[in-house]
């Protein structure tokens, strides 16, 4: 599992949603569909309808992959931190029950309050 407190993950920036179905949609559950999927330089993260899934490339030539699934039924909070007039990336940090805090950092051109919307549909 990836280690979320002290993974450094370069900023996230929007990518069409089959960027990672190749290796995630083997793990769906039936009716679950992609809502927005992200890429940093190697790395992804995905959000579907049912959960937040993590992909780590591992290795020189990438062929190994490391993929963590974070449901949203284990999402106790939530925080966002918009961007600003220099500092232009946002943050969303997810406090989940029984493994603590995940913070994803956020290029300008992603929807970071969209996400937060699907978050609290799924959450409250």
């Amino acid at each position: 599992m990836i280690d979320f407190n002290n993974a450094s993950f370069a900023k996230l920036k929007p990518v069409p949603d089959n960027s990672y179905s190749d290796i995630i949609s083997p793990m769906f559950v039936e009716g679950e569909k992609i809502l927005g999927s992200f890429q940093s330089i190697r790395d992804g993260v995905v959000f579907t309808n049912k959960r937040i899934i993590s992909i780590n490339v591992q290795g020189m030539t990438g062929k190994k992959k490391d993929v963590t699934s974070l449901p949203y039924s284990k999402i106790q909070a939530y925080s966002v931190e918009s961007a600003g007039v220099l500092d232009l990336d946002s943050e969303l940090e997810l406090w989940f029950s029984g493994l603590g805090k995940v913070k994803f950092e956020f290029t300008s051109k992603a929807d970071v309050s969209g996400l937060c919307r699907t978050i609290s549909g799924f959450v409250l």
